[in-house]
């Protein structure tokens, strides 16, 4: 049997034989390039790959020809390389997003729609509407229905701006809202409210109060307001000189019936200060309120047109005039100026004796109102010639004679049997003993009253 030769360069290889090492010869150029056995694959070295894809050190199934072939005559280079420059696998923790990305919401648009929806600088929510729709037409980016709803919100924002302020609704708004901001403060009590302050001491600073119904128990009740002018804060001690000279002259004009006013009551201001003046305070308050001040009132003092009677009006207004004149009485006795207590007295019994025509002419609105108030009039008249005399009287004893006289009608029997039948107070004011006589005044000391809003 004779054993055939090994196969040369131009004999065909078996098909089923190994690989064989590289041929001297070019292969075919449309063949697929072959794998290098020696490259590292992307999770490390592999070994050589049989006919079969076997797996690294030739397992798989065995073919009929002899094993594997000796090694090439060419070293295998140092670093593996792709055949014929194929693509490299890619690299570990390099990664790839299973999914498209998605685009990003534009910015501006999102700032064009909160301005939009608040209304606030609404051209500048326009600006920005429309070049946020620009970049995103541009840049492919999301957010257009942003865009569009905040230009329009916008638009309609600043066209209400331009319309307030072509109506004056703008200053209209803000007038509103300093209101509505000093809804509580002092500055916003109108003449006859009543109103509690926090705490339980009526003190020299009132930030806040609450206006209460002046039937009730209430902290103090407002009798006139006093406006100052300028546009800068004058000063306290300005502000508070105002408020002593105007709130005790105004007092009579809201309480006409002094005796209503027991020794309880005080008079009180509040006034602005540099802060509430800022905000458009520009107003003395006056007000009774307690001497004491953990004290309360109960009940409204005010006796004028609004609350009064025809006849009672009438009998205050008169007796009203007659206060005033005596609370001119000089401060010099008649020992020592004589002539003026002499002029004073004159004036006295000129007013007096009016008043008491004035009284005597009124249609009185009940008959059981006639007869007291006749004969008041009587000693109103009879007064007045007492005062007549005094302002003749040579020296100081006869002027002291009518003097005496004329005051005992002053308050007297008569006048307390009016006011009963008017309905009104009886029992009389008590006075200072440093102040002036008088048929009015006004209970209560002249304590320091002036309070800070």
């Amino acid at each position: 049997m004779s054993i055939p030769p090994p196969p040369g360069p131009h004999q065909p290889q078996d098909p089923y034989q190994p690989p064989q090492p590289q041929s001297p010869y070019p292969q075919d150029p449309f063949a697929p390039p072959p794998q290098d056995p020696y490259a590292q694959g992307p999770y490390g070295p592999q070994g050589p790959q049989g006919p079969m894809g076997a797996g690294p050190m030739g397992a798989g199934p065995m073919g009929p020809g002899p094993g594997p072939g000796p090694m090439g005559p060419y070293p295998h280079p140092s670093y593996p390389q792709a055949p014929y420059g194929a693509v490299p696998y890619p690299v570990w923790g390099q990664g790839y997003s299973p999914y498209g990305r998605p685009s990003p919401v534009n910015g501006v648009a999102i700032a064009a729609l909160v301005l939009g929806l608040l209304c606030f600088l609404p051209g500048v929510g326009l600006l920005l509407g429309i070049i946020a729709l620009v970049q995103i037409r541009k840049r492919g980016e999301r957010g257009k229905a942003m865009a569009i709803v905040g230009t329009v919100l916008s638009s309609v924002g600043l066209a209400v701006w331009v319309l307030a302020l072509s109506t004056g609704g703008a200053s209209d708004f803000w007038d509103g809202f300093k209101e509505g901001a000093s809804g509580n403060s002092s500055f916003a009590l109108a003449k006859g409210d009543c109103f509690d302050v926090p705490g339980e001491t009526f003190d020299e600073d009132v930030y806040d109060v609450d206006e209460v119904d002046c039937s009730g128990e209430h902290d103090a009740e407002v009798f006139a307001s006093v406006p100052l002018t300028g546009d800068s804060f004058p000063g306290d001690d300005h502000v508070t000189d105002v408020a002593d000279d105007k709130c005790y002259t105004l007092q009579d004009a809201y309480a006409m019936d002094p005796w209503a006013l027991t020794d309880e009551v005080d008079i009180y201001y509040l006034t602005p200060t540099a802060d509430s003046w800022s905000w458009g305070d520009r107003e003395i308050t006056c007000v009774f309120a307690n001497v004491d001040e953990k004290g309360t009132l109960t009940g409204s003092l005010r006796a004028d047109a609004s609350t009064l009677d025809p006849d009672q009006f009438a009998f205050l207004k008169a007796m009203a005039a007659v206060d005033d004149v005596l609370f001119e009485e000089p401060e010099e006795y008649a020992e020592e100026d004589l002539a003026s207590n002499r002029t004073w007295a004159g004036d006295t019994g000129e007013v007096t004796g009016n008043q008491a025509d004035q009284l005597g002419s009124h249609l009185w609105m009940t008959p059981d109102r006639e007869k007291p108030m006749a004969a008041l009039v009587k000693d109103m008249r009879d007064a007045a010639e007492e005062w007549t005399a005094a302002e003749k009287a040579t020296d100081a004893d006869g002027f002291y004679e009518h003097y005496d006289t004329a005051y005992a009608y002053v308050d007297g029997a008569t006048t307390v049997t009016a006011r009963k039948a008017l309905g009104l107070a009886t029992t009389p004011p008590t006075y200072d003993e440093d102040s002036d006589s008088g048929s009015g005044g006004t209970g209560g000391g002249d304590s320091d009253s002036g309070l800070d809003v």
